[in-house]
């Protein structure tokens, strides 16, 4: 497993329930399948931009703040 993925993921999962949303209504809300939205929380799948925008956009929050403090390589 990457481990920038499994801390993108941690990022993703600890905003999607600081604001009370579940899997299913992220996904809904992103556009996206539920399942992918847990194979990313999970760090199994490296999203594109575009879906990280959606995401972010579900969520009311800038991609940079998912990215920020992450180590560089």
């Amino acid at each position: 497993m990457d481990p920038y993925l499994d801390i993108l993921g941690k990022r993703i999962r600890a905003k999607r329930r600081a604001l009370g949303m579940s899997q299913e209504g992220l996904a809904h809300e992103a556009g996206l399948d539920r399942s992918y939205v847990g194979r990313i929380e999970r760090g199994e799948h490296n999203p594109t931009f575009t879906v990280l925008v959606k995401l972010c956009r579900a969520m009311k929050c800038d991609v940079a703040a998912l990215a920020h403090g992450i180590p560089r390589g």
